[in-house]
């Protein structure tokens, strides 16, 4: 091998292995939880359940409703 080979592949080597240590730092990070975002989470599923159920309840209001004005017809 030439001098320049040598040099490239040395090269190359020590990037992977930058490469390889940046993954397993942000694999570290990765672990972590914030407890925000799970509050966050949480915060809106309950949100959507409230919406949803409001929506229910509104639909079963306006059939009562309609029933209601077709039967007094």
């Amino acid at each position: 091998m030439s001098g320049e080979q040598i040099t490239n592949n040395s090269v190359e080597t020590q990037n992977m292995e930058g490469e390889l240590h940046s993954l397993k730092n942000s694999s570290r990070i990765k672990k972590r939880v914030d407890i925000n975002v799970l509050l966050n989470n949480v915060r809106l599923a309950k949100k959507k359940e409230k919406m949803e159920s409001t929506i229910f309840f509104g639909l079963i209001a306006t059939v009562i409703v309609v029933t209601g004005i077709i039967v007094s017809i």
